[in-house]
């Protein structure tokens, strides 16, 4: 039988420093939070060699006592609780006691403090968890802990770090979010003798974004914020052109804390659905006020997860208030002409005239790759063109019925005299009028609508339409298919879906898991148009599928509906739900390369403006995307 051994303490700090010490930016983290919590509102971070050679932290904060010096450096020693039940009321960023005992374990630490009401500090010393030497020194007010060669005494964590350039990289990454979460605090970050960046500590959020990603990013962010039970949240939501390939521009903080949230992600992402492309994220920094006791911090020593009590309810909180906030805000596109080198050198221009020392170069935008989606659009024309040729009739009459649609609409409306007739949202045809009032005096307007000049159709996909000094450009598919969309969403809510009959009928055999879920789903699927009796056994007849399918393969669609609805449902309607009323739409909504009349594209245009959201078709591809005149005219060299 193997011997137990009681470690010595040395090896016990080691060991607890491999869970809180993992590289040079776990340091920088837990030293600067410190400074925070000491009430600092300066705070200058400086690291050499990615920081495995030098780290150094100074904040004008409190400061530590001279008694408490050598108390700071052992484990579970902090001055932030005092007993387990203060947990569950946590309002500063440490509270472990292990940050100082851990990097002093696996570094050669420095440390010089002065309080304020002190005439002289103390340094002190120490190494491999070791005090070597304390004295006192003349010292400014506050702290500065430098951390010399770290994992010196343990090869075989050192051996594990990156080069110093990709560990630098995150200890920036860092230094970005902490100067984010804090925005009333000055930071400043020296990479090996270079000051990367600097922020005043106005408490201006959108500036630091300014100074970090660039002036086209923070151009393209709007104000949010939103109060519910027991939370408030502000902070910054990205518009679509800005979207990114990645979480990684998903920020949130929850009470100064930058934390990582699955939960606030999907519910963000859910609020942004109608706005995101397949594989896209948004960007959006989110400052999160919660009430202590609904949340726990103390779940792993990074402290970047936490738990929330209700999270369902906290859930759609904050999906409702993203998806609110979005839908008040235009989203059409602008598009510019100018290449990427040209807006480098007006935006260095530009920053000549600034006070600033540093601005980052404005990054390219998804408006380009849009640009090219249309060019590539027109050069696929004519194999679209054979793909659809067979189902072009019936595509048409499905335009037509727009059309005949919003006659409907305008037919039921009551009569008004001449005289007494005002522009108002009845003069639209309109499912629910009163949204069109959102648009008011922007580019998607009931006032703005008298005013589209319908120039043509281009490479017969997208139409020109000219409104003051803008060329707004509409892709009649994704146009079409919006439309067509929250039409079906409507009927599949009020049950109201046409059925197409199949003879003979279509009989499929669930697996066990297949039946539990299209019995509990049972439902959706007859509001979707589906009319499905038992056969036997697991056996099942599909007598009835939905109108819109156009030729999809009934069975594939059925299968692939129950795949996606066994997967665990989101609030209201089902996402599994969503994503097949997407695909009817999209089949059933007219296609690119096709030709379609002045009346059908102005019936188009008028159902459009009475959607929530008419700026994204359900896959997240913008419907309509605006050019400037001055854009144009730079191009023609009428503006220089």
């Amino acid at each position: 039988m193997a011997k137990i051994n009681i470690l010595d303490s040395q090896t016990i700090d080691k060991i607890a420093a491999g869970e809180v010490v993992e590289r040079p930016s776990s340091v920088v983290k837990e030293l600067v939070e410190n400074a925070l919590d000491a009430g600092a509102d300066a705070v200058t971070v400086e690291i050499r060699d990615g920081g495995t050679s030098f780290i150094r932290v100074t904040d004008n904060g409190g400061g530590i006592e001279k008694s408490q010096v050598e108390n700071a450096f052992l484990r579970h020693a902090t001055s932030k609780i005092s007993s387990a039940e203060d947990l569950t009321s946590l309002v500063s960023l440490g509270f472990r006691g292990e940050a100082l005992a851990s990097i002093a374990a696996v570094s050669q630490v420095e440390m010089i403090t002065r309080t304020p009401g002190e005439l002289t500090g103390v340094r002190l010393l120490a190494e491999g968890g070791t005090k070597r030497e304390l004295e006192e020194i003349g010292a400014p007010q506050g702290t500065t802990l430098i951390v010399r060669n770290l994992f010196f005494n343990t090869p075989p964590r050192k051996k594990f770090l990156k080069q110093p350039r990709t560990e630098g990289s995150y200890v920036a990454d860092l230094m970005e979010h902490l100067a984010m979460s804090n925005p009333k605090v000055s930071f400043k970050f020296v990479l090996n003798g270079q000051t990367r960046f600097y922020t005043t500590g106005n408490g201006d959020l959108r500036e630091i974004v300014h100074r970090i990603y660039g002036k086209e990013i923070a151009g393209e962010l709007t104000d949010f914020r939103c109060e519910r039970d027991g939370m408030t949240v502000t902070g910054l939501l990205g518009r679509p052109v800005i979207n990114r390939a990645n979480r990684s521009y998903e920020i949130f903080y929850i009470n100064g804390r930058y934390i990582r949230s699955t939960l606030i992600s999907k519910a963000v992402e859910e609020g942004y659905r109608e706005y995101l492309m397949q594989h896209k994220f948004p960007f959006c920094i989110l400052h999160f006020q919660v009430d202590t006791e609904k949340i726990d911090v103390n779940v792993h020593p990074s402290k970047m997860e936490v738990r929330i009590a209700d999270g369902p309810a906290f859930y759609e909180e904050v999906r409702a208030a993203v998806e609110e906030a979005l839908r008040g805000r235009e989203m059409i596109p602008a598009v510019s002409l100018s290449t990427e080198k040209e807006r480098r050198e007006e935006a260095g221009k530009e920053a000549e005239s600034e006070t600033r020392k540093e601005e980052t170069p404005p990054e390219p935008f998804e408006t380009n790759r849009i640009l090219q989606n249309c060019g590539m659009a027109a050069a696929r024309a004519s194999s679209i063109q054979a793909i659809y040729e067979k189902s072009r009739p019936t595509q048409e009459n499905v335009l037509r019925q727009t059309v005949d649609y919003t006659a409907k609409a305008k037919a039921q409306e009551p009569a008004v005299p001449q005289a007494d007739r005002a522009d108002t949202a009845a003069d639209h045809p309109a499912d629910k009028p009163e949204q069109m009032e959102l648009f008011d005096d922007r580019l998607l307007s009931v006032k703005a609508r008298e005013h589209y000049e319908i120039i043509g159709q281009l490479f017969e996909t997208y139409w020109l339409i000219s409104y003051q000094d803008r060329l707004l450009i509409v892709d009649q598919h994704a146009a079409h298919e919006k439309v067509r969309y929250e039409r079906l969403l409507r009927h599949f809510k009020e049950k109201d879906i046409v059925s197409q009959n199949l003879n003979p009928p279509m009989i499929v055999t669930l697996s066990n898991r297949e039946k539990e879920c299209y019995l509990l789903h049972e439902e959706a699927f007859t509001s979707l148009g589906f009319e499905i009796e038992a056969f036997g056994g697991n056996e099942y007849a599909v007598r009835g599928v939905p109108m819109d399918l156009y030729g999809y393969t009934q069975e594939r669609f059925f299968y692939e509906m129950l795949d996606e609805l066994a997967a665990e449902p989101v609030s209201g309607t089902p996402e599994g739900i969503r994503i097949r009323i997407a695909t009817m739409a999209c089949k059933a909504a007219v296609k690119g390369n096709m030709r379609i009349s002045r009346q059908e594209m102005e019936a188009l245009v008028d159902e459009l403006l009475t959607l929530d959201n008419p700026y994204n078709c359900p896959h997240g591809r913008p419907t309509i995307i605006s050019m400037s005149k001055y854009e144009i005219e730079k191009k023609f060299k009428r503006i220089v």
